[in-house]
């Protein structure tokens, strides 16, 4: 008997549909003929607690930490004991077994780590499907490699999971503790993900609270040329007083000049005229998704992923949706039209957009070169019953469907225009914009950003009809959203000081991955540490006095992000496990002896937050937290038992 062993109950019935022999039901597995397919319940076993190692472990203290077991083991999650029962009954009676994870590093670990748990010895093979249609599924069966050529993604998942629950345990009992020392009776939690987060946020808060405006003072004047008339502004020289972005900062010279220019003539002296073709924005990635559709919709990062996760699993509308990737498979291409057809069939302004598309064009978007595990969000083709959609499932189908029919249209062309006028010996700078063909640009937006100049010849002549001084005032930097947070973690070299390091993150995924971002957004929540005040995600006072007590290391983004690049590597057996194991090691052991009960007490007295005080915002004991280990939130490793509610039990470790 083959058995083919899915990530989840969904991929399991997918891959049973696709195989012949009717596919008769049983409890916890369907029977495909000579072929049995059964399946996980997101992770089933997760890492043994502390006390499994030694029982000295159970209660928490200082002079125990670090905590480093010998020879790790895993433990059957409560919930899950039941399947896997299941699949150990199947799995002594299979002659071969195939592992069908999702196609991720998370994925691979999922279910090869039940394999070898149940101590299977036979052969294993891999299956990779991101696209749960019939058709996709039976090429992918029809696709099987060796579950050996994964071996190093496995590590690498391993990899973290060992050192998430190393860094969590030993960090968040030590900051505990120590929060006991200093009157906090609560648990601070630590993640080598999470902190970061909440770092950038209490960061950005301290920013926008200290924050000094001052005025500064454009001054515009209104030209005429020989074709029209436009608006300039003037660019003041060095000389000038100027801040740190070149806006005037003494309203004195501006009146000085602009009483000084009504009449006066001068020259066009610069003028800049080019022709531009934009490429269509490329399709989804999870991330992209959830900062498009927080900005249009204002939905959550958390409900932009299970609004995806259900039109995946429930509705079949769209591919795999916990991607990194903006890519599609070449061979989609010639697919496109008849999938973005029948995704289009029950929508008008799906169907409004289908007819002006033109499949004879290939954009960039389609390139195997950038397709790894998985490739970009898109419409698997099956018509969407509008009846059985919520309205936001709605709208985020539509996006989804909108970027990859972007490729089927024309580039944006546009005529960009910058000119310089010299009068008065001062320059006076304008822009304009003129749109030479839309392209793609009516599937996203009707607006003009830039308005056209009329039409100018280097060296005309121009003359000043009226100035004017406006008053303006700087503004603090916004808070963080939903969409700019997710958008910081995609891009987090932009919030790392050290050039060298900044170079060196440049290519990487940043904070957290797809699956995981909006979980530890939601996390921060719950634990108390960020408030949600409309749009904006504030930080309390919990989480700024843990900011503000933590080593700053542990609370900047350099080495979660530098964690995630040596975990690629291992993945592609560029790194050693043990290696990055030990390095790690090292790093806690300095970490630990910087925790100072001095100084998180003058910071929970001190921290300034959005509401709470710090000693009732935690939530919980440590008996109580300890207990959630079955109730699906954080354990007291800092790690993370669901990322989308109840129904998917995934579990990583942030």
């Amino acid at each position: 008997m083959r058995l083919i062993i899915a990530e989840k109950p969904s991929l399991a019935r997918a891959i049973a549909d696709a195989l012949p022999g009717g596919g008769k039901r049983q409890e916890g597995a369907i029977v495909c003929g000579d072929t049995t397919v059964t399946w996980c319940l997101g992770h089933l076993l997760e890492q043994a607690p502390p006390e499994a190692y030694d029982p000295a472990d159970k209660q928490w203290r200082l002079d125990r930490l670090p905590i480093v077991p010998d020879t790790w083991q895993l433990a059957p999650r409560s919930k899950a004991r039941g399947q896997l029962a299941v699949i150990r009954k199947l799995i002594k009676q299979a002659t071969s077994v195939v592992h069908a994870g999702d196609p991720d590093r998370e994925g691979q670990l999922l279910v090869q780590e039940v394999i070898e748990y149940l101590k299977y010895r036979g052969p294993v093979q891999r299956l990779l499907i991101s696209d749960l249609n019939r058709p996709a599924v039976s090429r992918a069966l029809a696709s099987l490699r060796p579950n050996a050529e994964f071996q190093p993604l496995f590590q690498a998942a391993q990899a973290r999971s060992r050192a998430d629950w190393l860094y969590g345990i030993n960090l968040t009992r030590a900051w505990t503790l120590t929060g006991r020392q200093a009157g906090h009776d609560g648990v601070l939690s630590v993640g080598r993900v999470q902190t970061p987060v909440l770092g950038l946020i209490v960061r950005r808060d301290n920013s926008i609270r200290d924050f000094k405006p001052h005025p500064f003072y454009p001054l515009w004047v209104d030209l005429q040329v020989a074709q029209g008339q436009l608006r300039a502004w003037w660019a003041p020289k060095a000389h000038q007083p100027l801040d740190e972005q070149g806006r005037l900062i003494d309203r004195t010279p501006a009146d000085a000049l602009a009483a000084q220019l009504p009449g006066a003539r001068g020259t066009l002296t610069t003028l800049d005229q080019q022709e531009k073709r934009q490429a269509p924005p490329l399709p989804y990635s999870l991330s992209a998704l959830q900062v498009d559709a927080a900005r249009r919709f204002g939905l959550s990062a958390q409900m932009v992923l299970d609004i995806c996760q259900r039109l995946y699993e429930q509705h079949k509308l769209i591919t795999y949706p916990r991607s990194d990737c903006r890519y599609l498979p070449e061979e989609h291409l010639a697919l496109a039209q008849r999938s973005l057809s029948g995704a289009c069939q029950n929508d008008d302004t799906l169907r409004g957009w289908l007819n002006g598309a033109d499949f004879t064009l290939r954009s960039k978007a389609w390139n195997d070169k950038q397709v790894g595990a998985h490739h970009a969000l898109a419409p698997t083709g099956k018509p969407a019953d509008v009846s059985q959609l919520s309205a936001t499932e709605g709208h985020v189908f539509r996006l989804i469907v909108r970027n990859v029919m972007a490729q089927f249209y024309r580039p944006l062309r546009t005529f960009e225009v910058k000119a310089e006028f010299t009068l008065l010996n001062e320059a006076f700078r304008a822009r304009g914009q003129s749109i030479l063909d839309p392209g793609w640009k009516p599937l996203f937006t009707t607006r003009e950003d830039t308005p056209p100049l009329p039409p100018l010849t280097q060296g005309e002549a121009c003359q000043a009809l009226a100035a004017g001084v406006e008053e303006k005032e700087t503004r603090p930097p916004e808070p963080f959203t939903d969409a700019s947070l997710i958008k910081a973690m995609m891009n987090i070299g932009r919030y790392v000081d050290d050039p060298n390091v900044r170079r060196t993150l440049r290519d990487t995924d940043g904070l957290g991955t797809e699956a995981t971002r909006a979980g530890i957004i939601e996390t921060l929540v719950q634990r108390g540490y960020l408030v949600r005040q409309q749009k904006a995600l504030r930080a309390t006072k919990l989480g700024c006095a843990l900011i503000a007590a933590l080593p700053s290391a542990v609370s900047t983004p350099e080495r979660t992000a530098l964690w995630e690049q040596r975990l690629r590597a291992i993945s592609e057996q560029q790194d050693d496990p043990n290696a990055f194991q030990q390095a790690l090691l090292e790093d806690l052991r300095a970490l630990l002896s910087q925790s100072d009960a001095a100084r998180l007490r003058h910071s929970l007295q001190t921290a300034q937050g959005e509401v709470g005080g710090p000693a009732k915002r935690s939530g919980a004991t440590k008996k109580s937290y300890t207990r959630r280990k079955s109730t699906g939130s954080k354990t007291a490793t800092g790690s993370r038992s669901s990322t989308a509610g109840k129904r998917r039990t995934r579990r990583t470790t942030d």
